[in-house]
């Protein structure tokens, strides 16, 4: 495998640690800064809106940069971010890192995405694309339990450490990466934001902004959920976390096949039910290590099978325009992750601590009944649609 690609992978890896790892340190930002855990929560939020609000602009204003200046620019902005983060002294200053970090990492993943495909010949794209996005799924796995064991004692280490993940890439990527060719033409904002103007497309980028308002609505305060099995000990949160981690690329991997197999509307009905059942039985499940264990593996395998399904729909709206409609996927799911994290700690503070899961039971009933109109509707459209025109036969 091409270093280039792993390298480009190590940068998309930096980026998903930052953006997941809040979820294990949120108990140890909470008490060097005075303020609550939900209020810790809101980093979250502030990355995640950055993120979905920041890439089509950016992208957009950049459109004529050098791809390789950009990725260099890129995981500069995210690295001196995640440095200020670290150095923050106060919670006002470090959100405001966090919306620095979110433009990195805006300007960094698309463009790294787009170079993995030059890198390569045609027939190998998928895979370079799949090289690079795999950093982020692997992220999820080893990223955020190791960045919640660093950070166990004190959370700026966490910090430090995404800081030289990012430094890393930017070496090699610096040292490494030549001769790329000119930028291509790129859509302006408005022919980015168009597509929404379409039912078909609005129906599939809101059923993506409700499932992960109720994924991340737990998700970031899975250290509160889970307290009564950890008992505060970050140790057991990481393994919590690890065993999600991997479960989490486990998901992704099946749910290629799935989708495959059985249909993108029955890997969105099937994954939000059973999503929805597992945040019911979670303010039981997580007064246990075994319990707490036991979700760490359902719930990621059913949200990552969706997670794949969810940008396959958007894409075979129109296929022609597939890395368009992918990018509003992506910012339906940061701006979901937005949402998520307001809505978790707003959660807590209703339900209180035990029982706020049940909040991100009846979202993800919300999705998936938003799945089941807008799919339906999709697939009359296709029963709907003339068919193809037949030649006649020739004598």
């Amino acid at each position: 495998m091409p270093v280039r690609l792993l390298l480009l992978a190590l940068g998309t890896f930096a980026m998903g640690t930052d953006s997941m790892v809040f979820a294990g340190i949120l108990g140890p930002i909470s008490a060097d800064l005075g303020v609550s855990v939900p209020a810790a929560g809101q980093l979250v939020t502030v990355f995640a809106l950055g993120y979905a609000l920041l890439a089509p602009v950016l992208a957009t204003l950049t459109a004529r940069w050098p791809r390789r200046r950009l990725l260099l620019t890129a995981l500069v902005v995210f690295s001196a971010a995640n440095a200020l983060s670290a150095l923050a002294p106060t919670y006002e200053l470090l959100l405001a890192t966090r919306v620095l970090a979110a433009a990195g990492a805006a300007l960094y993943t698309p463009t790294a995405n787009a170079v993995a495909t030059t890198l390569v010949a045609p027939e190998r794209r998928g895979r370079a694309l799949a090289t690079v996005l795999g950093g982020m799924t692997v992220a999820t796995a080893l990223g955020v339990p190791l960045g919640t064991w660093v950070g166990r004692a004190d959370w700026r280490m966490t910090m430090w450490l995404v800081t030289a993940l990012g430094l890393a890439a930017l070496a090699g990527l610096a040292a490494l990466l030549r001769d790329l060719p000119a930028p291509a033409a790129a859509p302006t904002l408005a022919a980015r934001l168009a597509p929404l103007g379409r039912r078909r497309v609005l129906g599939a980028a809101a059923t993506t902004l409700v499932f992960f308002l109720a994924f991340q609505s737990v998700y970031i305060y899975l250290s509160t959920a889970v307290s009564g099995a950890t008992g505060g000990d970050a140790d057991r949160l990481s393994l919590v976390l690890l065993t999600s981690g991997v479960m989490s690329v486990a998901g992704s991997w099946l749910g290629g096949r799935l989708v495959d197999r059985l249909g993108v509307r029955r890997v969105l009905l099937t994954g939000s039910a059973v999503a929805a059942a597992a945040f019911t039985a979670l303010p039981w499940l997580g007064l246990t290590m075994p319990g707490a264990l036991a979700y760490a593996a359902v719930v990621p395998l059913a949200g990552w099978a969706v997670s794949v399904a969810l940008p396959h729909r958007l894409a075979s709206i129109d296929p022609a325009n597939a890395p368009l409609l992918i990018s509003l996927n992506s910012s339906a799911l940061y701006l979901g992750t937005a949402v998520g994290g307001v809505a978790g700690s707003a959660a807590i503070s209703v339900l209180g601590g035990r029982w706020f899961p049940f909040a991100a039971a009846a979202l993800a009933l919300a999705a998936c009944a938003v799945a089941a109109a807008t799919t339906r509707d999709e697939r009359a459209a296709r029963a709907s649609a003339p068919a193809p025109r037949q030649e006649p036969a020739r004598a």
